[in-house]
């Protein structure tokens, strides 16, 4: 274990996190990241801290979740920047442990989410939810936390991840968090590195398209094949826009809707250059 500033201890292996753990009695907070955090991912760690006698981040790129297509190796990544943030935070232990530690040699066991994991993002990358659980799983195997802390932008993600602890009986309540955005209404990603100023300034489409969606939802629109035309075409409408796929479905199951009746996710995936992002909102009918 290294010590980092006055509080913060990096754990690199999965015994030594379990030393740690067992040392420590109360609530703990767990918030998985892939690192380079932004304001989404300390929006959590501020949560936990608020909520859980103690707090630990994860810092790991998992390989589990990229295609051989996707971009793994040049995924962003400041360790050193993150671990100061964090501190900064008052997060006690971060687990950041190499792809061996995670994953042995003959490695060979997945957590799959039937259904919710085949759709949207699943669609378009068919094992990148298999790796998501697989290694959310194991950090709550190995942190044994009370309380896990993701963020709603991921929707599909939490949504699936809320399935497998509900499916696994797993003793640890799911907090799903608000999207960050910056102040033009972008949500933040850690991907958002790679746009260009151009990209960057088309890419506002998502969240305009879902502003509209809200709007006209408050405007009595219960059609969901309308809203999801509306979405469609004002992306489409934006040259450097490449819709991978606009969605209105039931939160839960992420069943497409035909009538909005029950909470709505609108949910997005568009690629801007070389890089794919996604936003959702949550359309919800008073009693």
């Amino acid at each position: 274990m290294t010590r980092i500033a006055l509080r913060l201890q990096v754990v690199r292996s999965v015994p030594d996190l379990r030393t740690w753990r067992a040392a420590r009695q109360g609530s703990v907070g767990l918030v998985p990241t892939m690192g380079y955090l932004h304001e989404g991912h300390l929006s959590l760690v501020r949560a936990a801290r608020r909520n859980d006698d103690h707090v630990v981040a994860s810092i790991f790129v998992n390989p589990a979740q990229f295609a051989p297509n996707e971009d793994f190796d040049r995924y962003p990544r400041d360790e050193a920047r993150d671990l100061a943030l964090l501190d900064e935070l008052g997060v006690d232990c971060v687990f950041a442990p190499s792809v061996e530690s995670m994953y042995i040699a003959d490695f060979s066991t997945f957590v799959v989410v039937e259904g919710l994991s085949s759709r949207l993002e699943g669609k378009s990358r068919p094992s990148h939810f298999r790796g998501v659980t697989t290694v959310v799983m194991k950090l709550l195997n190995i942190v044994q936390p009370s309380r896990a802390y993701f963020g709603q932008k991921d929707a599909q993600q939490l949504a699936i991840i809320r399935r497998m602890v509900r499916d696994l009986d797993a003793p640890v309540e799911i907090i799903g968090l608000p999207i960050i955005r910056d102040a033009d209404g972008l949500a933040l990603s850690s991907r958002n590195v790679y746009l260009t100023p151009e990209q960057r300034e088309s890419a506002l489409v998502l969240n305009r398209s879902l502003r509209v969606a809200e709007s006209m939802f408050a405007h009595d629109e219960r059609s969901a094949g309308a809203i999801r035309d509306t979405v469609t075409s004002m992306i489409s409408s934006e040259g450097l826009a490449q819709i991978d796929y606009v969605s209105v479905a039931d939160c839960e199951t992420l069943d497409e809707l035909q009538s909005i009746e029950h909470p709505a996710l609108v949910s997005v995936a568009a690629r801007f250059g070389g890089t794919r992002l996604i936003d959702n909102t949550i359309l919800t009918p008073l009693p």
